[in-house]
């Protein structure tokens, strides 16, 4: 029987940087890293080839394997202002460790992101007069802006970057299992003992029952969101305790980069944060790309949606950028991620599949788009395999009057932006599982299980993330 140290289920940014400090603190310790997908340099998606989403097997390319969602991300490292007396942007992490310790975990992170091979210009620092009359000029709107330096790795230097990463783990010892399922957590008696392994390729295997059992006094789940699904399971069968989560619903908007020109300039990122008429729920941009392209990603059973890329040399004439509706659901339902895949299911069912696209003109005038359509727009979609249809039949009432309400305040404050021909792409949706309940020590209900980064709740994007897995490799060497 082969016992670890620490077990990490998943290898996204917050499990690829707790290994790294694990082993900088104490190179005897004996870890092993699980993940369902591939190594980095394995990872691939055929899109761009063949300009269709083929529904990778067992596992999608872009949301499973080592770096995680990451390594197909556009790859932005949010920092913070020096004057800040906040984190405004990741998560929570900042309320477990307070904000000054915050921000020195962000410098000690983003230092390691240099040193391997992350783009030392900082984006969002020239241009701080211009940005406090944005900001003002949006606040009369009833529109927070906030603006922070950003790293930007791009798409296809973060494979590059997290390639790095993976090659100096291996070199220093750290065990990595890949295209393996982590079947269930073993508990007894209230503790974690280990997991229930199997190989990946059976996953849809339903005669294949047979795993294996590994051990450890420690686990780490660092699923992501990816993993939410999972990790919802997991609580419920183990009883971990857990309060009322979110899951983000909305969109990925498209329009001219002349548009957001002076957005894509003074902060390269700017996060709008909204509350509009008449329902007043949070409303806010995420993820935006300037001269970025639209891309789709696969979830389990087959569920599609709708993400953005931004890479460093190859350009659209596009900006995207998700505009998101959070949903908090309490007494009688709290399945926040069974809604957000009712309305995935719709859309792909209305699109065969497919991420669906509908001009923002044609929902002003009740109306689906038409493929003509699209060959005619002023905004040519970067997502060459999105299908023209109608968005407004699967996305609710509710949040639909939230987005569309977002965008016409939103064109007070950058003009063009609810121009008819800007395109919505559907869906895009954020899955988190309820919030897992946490001690400051990062460990769960269950003694010896811990839970970092986005699919427990605690943190939002690579920078807060990775900053989860450094302080947890802290906390666990000192115990």
């Amino acid at each position: 029987m082969k016992k670890y140290d620490v077990i990490v289920v998943g290898m996204g940014p917050s499990s690829v940087f707790f290994a790294y400090e694990y082993l900088k603190l104490s190179k005897k310790k004996n870890i092993l890293l699980i993940d369902q997908g591939k190594q980095v340099e394995k990872r691939n998606c055929p899109i761009e080839q063949i300009g269709k989403c083929v529904k990778c097997k067992p596992f999608c390319n872009i949301t499973s394997g080592f770096s995680g969602a990451g390594a197909f991300s556009d790859g932005k490292l949010s920092l913070y202002n020096e004057e800040d007396d906040d984190i405004y942007v990741g998560g929570n992490l900042h309320k477990y460790i307070g904000v000054e310790n915050t921000k020195r975990l962000i410098d000690y992170t983003d230092k390691i992101y240099l040193d391997f091979g992350a783009d030392k210009k900082l984006e969002g620092i020239e241009y701080k007069d211009e940005v406090s009359k944005m900001k003002a000029k949006a606040k009369k709107q009833g529109i927070d802006l906030i603006s922070i330096p950003i790293r930007h790795l791009g798409t296809e230097k973060a494979h590059e970057l997290y390639k790095k990463l993976e090659d100096y783990l291996n070199q220093n010892g750290i065990e990595m299992k890949f295209e393996t399922i982590v079947q269930d957590l073993i508990v007894e008696n209230n503790k974690i003992k280990g997991v229930k392994i199997k190989p990946a390729r059976f996953v849809e295997d339903e005669e294949f029952s047979d795993f294996e059992e590994i051990y450890a006094d420690k686990v780490v789940i660092a699923v992501g969101r990816k993993g939410a699904n999972w990790l919802v399971d997991m609580c419920e069968k183990h009883n971990i305790e857990t309060r009322p989560g979110v899951v983000d619903i909305g969109i990925r908007y498209e329009l001219p980069d002349k548009v957001m020109e002076k957005v894509n300039t003074y902060m390269y990122e700017g996060k709008f944060i909204g509350r509009p008429h008449p329902f007043k729920d949070k409303v806010r941009t995420f993820c935006q790309n300037p001269s970025g392209f639209v891309s789709e990603e696969v979830y389990d059973g087959n569920m599609a949606l709708v993400n953005g890329h931004s890479y460093k040399d190859k350009k659209s004439t596009n900006t995207n950028l998700a505009i998101l509706v959070s949903h908090h659901f309490t007494y009688p339902f709290d399945k926040p991620i069974d809604y957000g895949r009712n309305v995935a299911k719709n859309l792909n069912e209305l699109g065969a599949g497919n991420i669906v696209v509908q001009r923002l003109g044609d929902i002003f005038r009740g109306k689906r788009t038409w493929d003509y359509e699209l060959d005619e727009n002023t905004v040519r979609p970067t997502l060459k395999s999105a299908v023209a249809g109608d968005i407004t039949f699967a996305i609710g009432y509710r949040t639909m009057t939230d987005i569309i309400s977002f965008i016409c305040d939103m064109d007070k404050i950058v003009e063009g932006f609810a121009n008819p021909d800007n395109l919505l792409y559907g869906p895009e949706i954020k899955f988190y599982s309820n919030e897992v309940v946490l001690d400051n020590n990062f460990e769960t209900s269950i003694n010896g299980l811990y839970a970092i980064g986005d699919g427990c709740g605690m943190t939002r994007g690579l920078m807060m993330a990775s900053c989860s897995g450094v302080e947890l490799a802290r906390i666990l060497e000192k115990e």
